[in-house]
């Protein structure tokens, strides 16, 4: 198979763009919206429906600042030393998952500060709902043709005319069905019934870093980085590692606790 190259830009109104890209992330924000809003409405839920647009507001602030001081920081450094300018040119390309993640636990701690919420409490409400968000990026980043996987002779191989003509692992759609879909489900599911303080957070970290751990192996590194270690130790694998042992302790943790008191 050969990649359709759609082009980037969905649509041009005037002089104005609208990228496919751009686009996943209003799909991402609107299905946190409205599936937060439907989660909200229980009367055991600790997010009211009328905090929920300061969550999202924050949320965004996190995600687009997360991730894009996270994408220089852990994969492009020195192009960051060269023009420090770079930080802000978002227009360019260039967003991290992990560093996106940073940034929303920053805006979750205020909002929780600012609503006298545990912060627990929050993660678990959001963390069905970014499996949304991440399943969209994922079509994006196949839309754009961009972080193809690594050469394979499977009947599903595609060939990225822009990288070469070598059959390559779709991995963006990996992703898609791991960190989107199958994420998505396992967590909307197990978050249906009341879990103690810090249980569905901790399997959200557990699950997203093995999901990402194992596409890893399968996607082609960054050219400019490489392997880090082993001929296979990738950047995507080595940031994982870290939320997959945060997952454990935080479920352990979770697990010696009382029954939750805030049901969400």
């Amino acid at each position: 198979m050969q990649h359709p190259q759609i082009d980037p830009i969905l649509l041009t109104i005037g002089g104005f763009s609208i990228y496919w890209y751009g686009l996943m992330y209003v799909i991402g924000f609107v299905g946190f919206l409205l599936l937060a809003n439907h989660r909200a409405g229980r009367p055991e839920s600790a997010i009211s429906r009328e905090s929920l647009s300061d969550l999202l507001f924050a949320g965004f602030l996190g995600v687009i600042i997360g991730g894009r001081v996270g994408y220089v920081l852990f994969y492009n450094f020195p192009a960051l030393l060269q023009e420090p300018l770079i930080i802000i040119k978002i227009w360019q390309g260039g967003m991290s998952f992990h560093g996106g993640l940073i940034g929303v636990l920053l805006a979750v701690w205020w909002f929780a500060r600012k609503q006298a919420l545990p912060f627990l409490a929050v993660t678990d409400f959001i963390a069905p709902m970014v499996a949304i968000g991440l399943g969209a990026g994922r079509i994006g980043n196949f839309i754009n043709a961009e972080l193809w996987g690594r050469p394979s002779d499977l009947p599903w191989a595609m060939i990225f005319p822009q990288v070469d003509n070598i059959p390559r692992h779709p991995s963006q759609l990996y992703q898609f069905m791991l960190e989107g879909v199958l994420l998505f489900v396992i967590l909307w599911f197990f978050s249906a019934r009341p879990r103690r303080l810090g249980l569905v957070s901790g399997l959200f970290a557990l699950l997203y870093g093995v999901f990402r751990f194992i596409v890893e192996f399968v996607r082609e590194p960054d050219r400019h980085i490489g392997y880090l270690a082993w001929d296979w130790l990738t950047m995507g694998q080595l940031l994982s590692l870290p939320l997959i042992m945060l997952g454990v302790l935080l479920m352990w943790w979770s697990r010696q606790q009382e029954p939750l008191e805030v049901k969400l």
